[in-house]
Formats: structure tokens, sequence, C-alpha cells
């Protein structure tokens, strides 16, 4: 049996190719395949992934194209030149094997979170059991808070393949400051302002999701306050580091 990641070259899309952008769009291209190579190795460090699971993506700034892991690639085996190229429709612009079966739900996100150029997808072991649950984490940690400016919302089922996924964490995360959605039975995404600060966000739902489980094996964590959640946001957003 196939995961879903697991990639076959017999339905590898024809890439349409680079020609015709500028070289600074091309510049970009390079550098980003070089960042979101080296940011999935992050996830296995933090054990946020198992085998081909998972995937990292990051929006060019100088042209409507995203960069994302080839689907059913083992971690060890990634390299910059192995990323591939995708319009924000999810089309296959450069590469030699098929994209992550999620690019669909990163391009939906891309498309209309303008902000937005980072996205991340985990099956890490807490955050998942959390979506399982089809429960929202709530915040009841400074860190939470700091982070996401609230509790970690849940979203809608979806199935993979299309853009279903992007839609439930877009309608979700609209009207909310999380940078995490816990999509319902399937895991965590995370977003942000580039793949860096999506990847941190990833591994910050994990480590808020396992506080909080083994919390809530000792009793009912206490929640904070709306005000101090927001003044504690507002710092760590505003004022916190260099």
């Amino acid at each position: 049996m196939f995961n879903h990641e697991q990639e076959s070259p017999r339905n590898v899309p024809s890439a349409r190719g680079l020609e015709g952008y500028s070289q600074e769009v091309l510049d970009e291209i390079a550098e980003v395949r070089r960042i979101v190579s080296t940011l999935h190795a992050e996830l296995p460090k933090w054990e946020l992934v198992v085998w081909t699971a998972g995937n990292v993506s990051q929006r060019l700034k100088s042209a409507d194209l995203l960069v994302i892991k080839p689907s059913g690639v083992t971690y060890d085996e990634l390299t910059p030149e192995k990323m591939v190229v995708c319009d924000l429709d999810g089309n296959l612009v450069d590469g030699d094997k098929a994209p992550s079966s999620d690019t669909a739900a990163h391009a939906y996100v891309y498309r209309n979170m303008p902000g937005v150029y980072g996205v991340v997808h985990t099956h890490s072991t807490y955050a998942t059991a959390w979506a399982a649950r089809a429960e929202p984490i709530p915040c009841v940690l400074t860190m939470m808070a700091d982070e996401f400016g609230g509790d970690i919302p849940v979203g809608p089922f979806a199935l993979i393949g299309d853009d279903s996924i992007g839609q439930g964490i877009v309608d979700t995360l609209r009207e909310s400051r999380s940078r995490a959605v816990l999509m319902r039975n399937h895991g965590p995404f995370t977003i942000g302002k580039d793949a860096k600060d999506a990847v941190k966000a990833a591994v910050m739902v994990e480590e808020v999701a396992r506080t909080v489980h083994i919390s809530r094996q000792l009793g009912e964590p206490g929640r904070i306050g709306q005000d101090d959640i927001d003044r504690l946001f507002d710092r760590y957003q505003n004022v916190y580091g260099q």
C-alpha cells in the first residue's frame, strides 16, 4: 500500500518550464529552493513527520510561484534541485517529479491570504491527536498567547487531492490570529511570513499540544483571560526580540 505522498513516474505532470521569467525570478527560485530544502530537515529533527509525510512551501515575492517538496521523496534524499516549482493554481512549472499531494492546498492559501509566504503541513503526534478529536487547543499557556494569540482552532474535514483543504484552512484562519489550524482527522497546517516562520509555528503547535495534553492528565488547566492574551500577544509580536 502506498501512502498519500507516494510518487509515481506515470503521473508526473509536464512542466511548462521557466522560459520567459526574468533573471530576478530565476535567482529567487534558486534561493527559495535552497531555503525550502534546508527547512524540510527541521521536520524530522523536531519529530514532526515520519517517512515522506509532511511538506514545506514558500511563495516567491517576485512572481506568482511557489516552491514545495516533491511527492514521495524521503527527507534524506531532498536537495534544492529536487524541490519543485508550481504556479498559484498548483500546476507544475519546473521540476522532474510530481509535487506534493498537498500542493493545491498550499496554492489556495497563497491565492487567498496575500500576507502569507510560507505554509507547512506535518503529522506531528500530539497536534494530530487533537485534530483526530476535532478539539481546539485551549489557550492555557503564555507561549500560546504569544505565538498564536489564543486557542488553536480546528478546521473542517476535507479530502486530499484538490483545494478543499486549502479552503478549510483559509476559512478557519481568516478571522483568527492563530498561525496554526488543526484540520479535522488530518493534522496541523501552519502559515507564516515565510517558510521559516511557518516551520517555527509547526514546532510550537506540537510543543503546546503536548504540554496541554499532559497538563490535562493532572486536571483541567485554567484558561488565560482574554485581556492578558491580548497583552501577551501584542508584546511578543511587537516588542520581543531584536
